[in-house]
């Protein structure tokens, strides 16, 4: 049941910036400009100095070839470039990926954001943003991997979500394709994890240290926005119905939750499940629910939901999903919805 509410989570999609980063020149460090001296002193003392003086150049220069070749190997990868997957698989990445399978929304978005859209050759079915990856061929969902069609594809790369089985993972490194497996679902900072891995992989590292910089920034005015007001009580509905499944304490969804300056009621749970003996004792005072299924609806009726104070006094706020079950470069945007629904007196102040 797990296994199928993680499912239910990643297929709930939508959302990335399409952000092309410029290439940017590398700062060219000033050379020391050394002249001779016109009057010539024969002395060996003169001589000795003129010596110290020719090794100390040589040293500076030395230092700064050292200094150029430590920027230039922050920012380019060298290949053949090694990864450790999800399955504990160390990865070698032999040359530079010109073709790209995703099986995974999240990394879609990110490749995208990088700029590296015309790369992409495979998609699932649930990738399906921006609006041009439509275009691209799908290679099935997230549970039913066609891999005929990807072997047939034969891209030089295949990014893999976690929750794709390990034996499709097998099948498809068996034919000799490179697989990389992530996975940083724990924590709001795996977002910046995603994009920077895949950057590094697909030698865009410093677009993706500035996307990822840019990101932070945003991040960082979002939470000192709501440093010090006081917290609402809020409980996330991811799915409910036959059963019901929430954002605990344990994934980057719940973080987000705090981060927007709420108090989640389910910090207490664990792998997106919380009984609803533990919710009517905490009783929150808002509920969060995606526009989904007509999910809304469900939650007003349902026996073990109707007697909530946020049921009764009205205050169920949908959200689009896919800003939230994604853990792609759109979720700064989905933590901005948050901080709107949970703190409005901070839209008036602005």
């Amino acid at each position: 049941m797990k296994k199928l509410l993680k499912l239910i989570i990643s297929t709930m999609l939508i959302t990335a910036i399409v952000f092309n980063l410029g290439a940017c020149g590398k700062k060219t460090p000033a050379d020391d400009v050394y002249k001779d001296n016109d009057v010539t002193v024969d002395s060996t003392k003169d001589s000795e100095k003129d010596n110290t003086e020719s090794d100390k150049e040589k040293e500076e220069d030395k230092k700064e070839q050292e200094d150029n070749q430590k920027e230039q190997d922050s920012t380019v990868t060298v290949y053949p470039y090694v990864i450790t997957d999800t399955f504990g698989n160390e990865i070698t990445i032999e040359k530079e990926p010109q073709t790209i399978v995703s099986i995974s929304p999240e990394i879609t978005e990110t490749i995208f954001a990088l700029g590296l859209g015309d790369k992409l050759i495979g998609r699932t079915e649930f990738c399906d943003y921006p609006s041009e990856v439509v275009d691209i061929k799908s290679v099935g969902t997230l549970s039913e991997v066609n891999t005929e069609i990807i072997v047939e594809l034969n891209p030089d790369i295949i990014f893999v979500s976690s929750l794709v089985k390990e034996e499709v993972v097998k099948q498809l490194m068996d034919n000799g394709l490179t697989v990389v497996t992530l996975n940083w679902n724990e924590s709001f900072e795996g977002v910046y994890s995603y994009i920077n891995t895949i950057g590094a992989i697909l030698n865009k590292k410093e677009d993706a240290m500035k996307y990822t910089e840019m990101l932070k920034e945003k991040v960082d005015k979002l939470v000192a926005s709501v440093e010090g007001l006081e917290k609402p009580t809020a409980y996330f509905v991811v799915w409910a119905g036959d059963t019901d499944s929430t954002a605990t304490g344990d994934t980057f969804l719940g973080e987000m939750m705090e981060m927007a300056g709420a108090q989640n009621v389910a910090a207490d749970g664990v792998n997106w499940s919380y009984s609803i003996e533990q919710l009517i004792d905490k009783d929150p005072q808002i509920i969060i629910c995606p526009k989904l299924n007509n999910l809304k609806k469900q939650i007003e009726t349902l026996d073990r939901y109707k007697d909530l104070t946020a049921v009764k006094e009205g205050k169920i706020y949908e959200v689009e999903d896919n800003l939230y079950f994604r853990q792609g470069p759109r979720l700064v945007e989905g933590l901005a919805k948050l901080i709107e629904v949970f703190h409005p007196e901070v839209l008036d102040k602005e």
